[in-house]
């Protein structure tokens, strides 16, 4: 019976983490929807709730990342930026999160580097839906600025993602 016990501890454990990493992300999207962050380019922003996504990621599984991701873009959209940005936010939301996934699995990639793949990946699926929304290919042209964004974001988010991680307590995930 120990064993049954310790895995329902587990996952009560990453239940409670991934409800508050939920929440804690749908802060982080209040304050990018609030504040006006400017990083000189239009429609970009830092990516602030990806801090919690990459821990996850890192820490929980790939269950656990998608949900928070779903819960957080849905929420978020109905609460404060609307429909067309939450379809916007999923869509690069999701294929961000199955490139870091991806690349995470192949244990050739840092913390710092899967999120910066991701930030690209997000920029890219924003653009993928925008360009079918307006039924403009050319909006591609816009593509390499945001490669640009989506590398420095990605690594200044994987940075101090990996430095939060390990300050964590592994406890709260284990």
């Amino acid at each position: 019976m120990p064993s049954l016990t310790n895995n329902h501890t587990l996952r009560t454990r990453r239940l409670t983490a991934s409800a508050m990493f939920a929440a804690l992300a749908l802060i982080f999207s209040y304050i990018e929807a609030i504040l006006p962050i400017n990083v000189g380019v239009p429609g970009v922003k830092l990516g602030l709730a990806n801090l919690i996504i990459i821990i996850a990621l890192y820490e929980l599984d790939t269950r656990y990342a998608f949900f928070i991701n779903l819960v957080r873009i849905c929420l978020a959209g109905l609460m404060f930026t609307g429909v067309m940005a939450m379809l916007y936010s999923l869509t690069g939301g999701m294929i961000s999160l199955l490139v870091m996934v991806f690349l995470k699995k192949t244990d050739r990639f840092s913390m710092i580097g899967v999120s910066m793949a991701g930030g690209v990946a997000h920029n890219f699926g924003q653009l993928l839906i925008a360009s079918f929304v307006v039924s403009n290919i050319k909006m591609f042209l816009y593509f390499p600025i945001l490669v640009f964004t989506g590398i420095a974001s990605g690594i200044g988010i994987g940075i101090v993602a990996y430095v939060i991680d390990r300050r964590l307590p592994r406890m709260l995930f284990r």
